[in-house]
């Protein structure tokens, strides 16, 4: 699927009626990102925290619908900051996974990777220590660098260290996202990936599934990917971009408009 200007693609507001009629009689399954897709991005990232009114909405939408928490951050880290019970969350954008029924599923191939981690996780550390305004965030399966508020000056020495680190140790990776730079495991596994062993759980379980993502993100592209040919998705365009989204939402307050939407249906 080739990506479209994200400014350019339709509102997933506007289009609820042919979004719907896309879905036929499946059951819905509504896949979401956390940091600014539920709520605002933020200069830190403890301070992330949905809106009153967002988690009513999250919290109806759990009552008609599949709904599950795909992010970034630490399973434990946006577990704790959802607090919905009943749903899926996907932790380290998507490496270990926890079922509503508390079944927690990690990826195995990055399980020999955590030794890694612990060590580059250290020299980061000590290497960006004097650098002001840089957040280093510790996940089980990855190590954020968070520079929003960093010095613009130092952007690119911040990430020349990270290369450096990340030489040293060739089971890692490196991503990035929206003023954040990641080391995670060298292994096939993302957001997309993630998205497709929940829908094939949701499969098994004998449901027929219309699926829905919704982020905001360049590490959401993956997902995107995946529903091209098989569900919906919808970017939260607060940026200029390219995405493989079919739609689009301008802001968080979309986002909750459109999920009210959906919660309203109540097609269990």
């Amino acid at each position: 699927m080739k990506s479209t200007d994200a400014g350019k693609l339709p509102s997933a507001l506007e289009r609820m009626t042919e979004i719907l009629r896309e879905c036929g009689d499946k059951k819905i399954a509504v896949f979401l990102d956390y940091d600014g897709t539920l709520t605002p991005i933020v200069r830190r990232p403890e301070d992330a925290v949905m809106s009153r009114e967002m988690r009513d909405t999250v919290t109806r939408l759990t009552r008609s619908h599949t709904v599950a928490i795909i992010s970034g951050r630490d399973l434990k880290d946006v577990r704790s900051l959802v607090d919905i019970e009943g749903i899926y969350y996907a932790g380290s954008h998507g490496f270990d996974i926890q079922a509503p029924d508390g079944h927690r599923i990690e990826v195995d191939r990055a399980a020999g990777s955590l030794e890694d981690l612990d060590r580059a996780e250290q020299k980061l550390r000590n290497s960006l220590a004097d650098f002001d305004g840089v957040q280093i965030e510790r996940k089980r399966y990855s190590i954020a660098v968070h520079y929003r508020r960093a010095r613009e000056t130092d952007v690119e020495k911040v990430s020349n260290i990270i290369d450096e680190v990340k030489e040293e140790f060739p089971g890692l990776r490196r991503s990035s996202g929206k003023k954040v730079y990641e080391l995670q495991p060298d292994v096939a596994w993302n957001k997309g990936e993630a998205l497709l062993w929940l829908l094939e759980e949701l499969v098994s379980a004998g449901r027929d599934m219309a699926p829905f993502y919704i982020g905001d993100d360049t590490t959401d592209e993956d997902a995107f990917s995946v529903l091209a040919d098989r569900g919906i998705g919808i970017v939260v365009r607060d940026e200029p971009r390219d995405t493989k989204a079919k739609y689009a939402l301008d802001d968080v307050e979309q986002v909750r408009s459109f999920l009210e939407k959906l919660a309203s249906l109540g097609n269990e």
